[in-house]
């Protein structure tokens, strides 16, 4: 019996859904889809109606009159509520965690190692012969000098932080 009638509504409630969904601002199938729900409902408690195709008509436009009601309401964002590109709140808060511990350490660094892994760590993304300068070395011996402060620098950090390619 319920199929029958889906069956027997549906052409209909697919024109009445166009042609309401235009005046009320929304999607026809948004529109067909609410008043299956109302006819599913309605079956469920007190059967079909005894007039399905004028119960359909009246349904169609009541969900429409629904519509315009709520769109008055309703505003759009000025931009997409959430952003998918970026870190959410916990990644930040992570990430500033991570910089904070990071940099912690490197203020634990024997000899002039902090000063050279602040200047290769500076946003102002400092050139080898910049650096060089800075610290009064020569350029040639930044390289050697690098590698000896990443090592202490692991060797503190490796407690807390695992090597992502399994050197130590």
């Amino acid at each position: 019996m319920t199929y029958d009638l889906v069956a027997a509504l549906q052409p209909l409630l697919t024109a009445e859904a166009c042609a309401e969904a235009h005046a009320s601002g929304s999607e026809p199938g948004d529109i067909e889809q609410a008043v299956w729900v109302r006819l599913l409902e309605r079956m469920a408690s007190d059967g079909p109606p005894p007039d399905p195709r004028g119960w359909l008509r009246e349904a169609v436009r009541t969900e429409g009159r629904r519509t315009r009601r709520t769109a008055r309401f309703e505003r759009p964002y000025g931009a997409e509520p959430s952003d998918d590109h970026g870190p959410g709140p916990e990644q930040l808060a992570l990430t500033t965690a991570r910089y904070r511990a990071l940099r912690d350490a490197v203020r634990r660094l024997p000899g002039r190692c902090p000063r050279l892994l602040e200047a290769l760590l500076s946003p102002r993304d400092l050139t080898y012969r910049e650096i060089a300068g800075e610290l009064g070395i020569s350029q040639g011996s930044l390289g050697p000098e690098r590698s000896r402060c990443l090592g202490c620098l692991r060797r503190l950090l490796g407690p807390e932080v695992a090597s992502p390619d399994g050197r130590g």
